[in-house]
C-alpha cells in the first residue's frame, strides 16, 4: 500500500533530523511543508505532536516548531546515560525477544550491510537506528522505550562521524559494527543475555571513542560497572 502523505511527512522528517539534514534547532515551516507534501495544517500538526512525542523535534508556544537542539549538557546526558540502557535494552530483548521479531531483525540486519557495502552513509545511519529500534521492540518495556528512542536519535546525530569517515581504519570499524550486530542476533536468539551485554558494550565502545573525538565532553565513565 503506498504511503500517504501524511506518512510520508513523517517519515521524511526523522530520516532529515536523523542525518542533519535538517540540524539540530533548525525551525520548521508549517506553510512550507504543507505545500510541499500537499497536506493541510492539521495532519502537518498529528505529524509535529507525534515526532515531539518522540523526541525528534519541540513545539515552543507561540515561538514555533524547531528540531531537537543540542548542547553539551545534552550531549554529557547522552555518554552517561547510553551504556546503561542499551546494556538493559540488551538484557530484556535476550529474555523477552518472540522468534517474528528475531526474523525482523535478521531482515534490517541485512538493509544495514547492503548500505555498508554500497558506502550508503544515510542507509548505514538509518538501518543502525532501526536496528537497535527493533531490539527496544524486543525488550518490551514501557520505561526504558522512551529514554531509548530519545537516545537514538541522538546518537545517529553525534555518530555521523563514525559513519562518515574515510580512513581504512575506520571502514574497519564499520564491518566491525556489522560483525557485532550479527552477534547480537544470534546471542538474544539463543537467549544469552551476558553475551548479549558484552557484545552491546563492546559496540557502544566502537563508536564511543571516535565520537568523542568530535564533541569532547568531560571524561566520563565507559562500562556500566563503572558508572555503578
Amino acid at each position: 500500500m503506498a504511503k500517504s502523505d501524511k506518512d510520508r511527512l513523517y517519515t521524511d522528517l526523522k530520516r532529515k533530523i536523523l542525518t542533519l539534514e535538517l540540524e539540530p534547532s533548525s525551525s520548521l515551516d508549517e506553510t512550507t511543508l504543507s505545500a510541499a507534501y500537499g497536506i493541510s495544517r492539521t495532519p502537518l500538526r498529528d505529524v509535529f505532536r507525534q515526532l515531539a512525542g518522540e523526541g525528534y523535534i519541540q513545539i515552543r508556544d507561540n515561538r514555533g516548531t524547531i528540531v531537537s537542539p543540542m548542547s553539551h549538557k545534552t550531549m554529557r546526558d547522552f555518554f552517561l546515560t547510553a551504556p546503561l540502557i542499551y546494556s538493559t535494552i540488551a538484557r530484556l530483548a535476550a529474555q523477552n525477544a518472540r522468534p517474528a521479531q528475531i526474523e525482523e531483525l535478521r531482515r534490517v540486519q541485512e538493509q544495514f550491510r547492503q548500505a555498508v557495502r554500497n558506502g550508503a552513509v544515510e542507509g548505514m545511519v538509518f538501518w543502525n537506528d532501526r536496528f537497535h529500534f527493533v531490539m527496544g521492540e524486543m525488550a518490551d518495556n514501557h520505561y526504558l522505550m522512551p529514554s531509548l528512542q530519545r537516545l537514538l536519535i541522538d546518537h545517529a546525530r553525534i555518530g555521523q562521524t563514525f559513519w562518515r569517515a574515510r580512513s581504512g581504519d575506520m571502514h574497519g570499524r564499520i564491518d566491525t559494527a556489522a560483525d557485532q550486530h550479527d552477534q547480537l542476533i544470534e546471542a538474544i536468539a539463543a537467549g544469552d543475555e551476558e553475551t548479549a551485554v558484552a557484545v552491546t558494550l563492546d559496540h557502544w565502545a566502537l563508536s564511543r571513542d571516535h565520537m568523542e573525538m568530535f564533541v569532547r565532553p568531560d571524561p566520563l565513565p565507559i562500562t556500566v560497572e563503572q558508572l555503578a
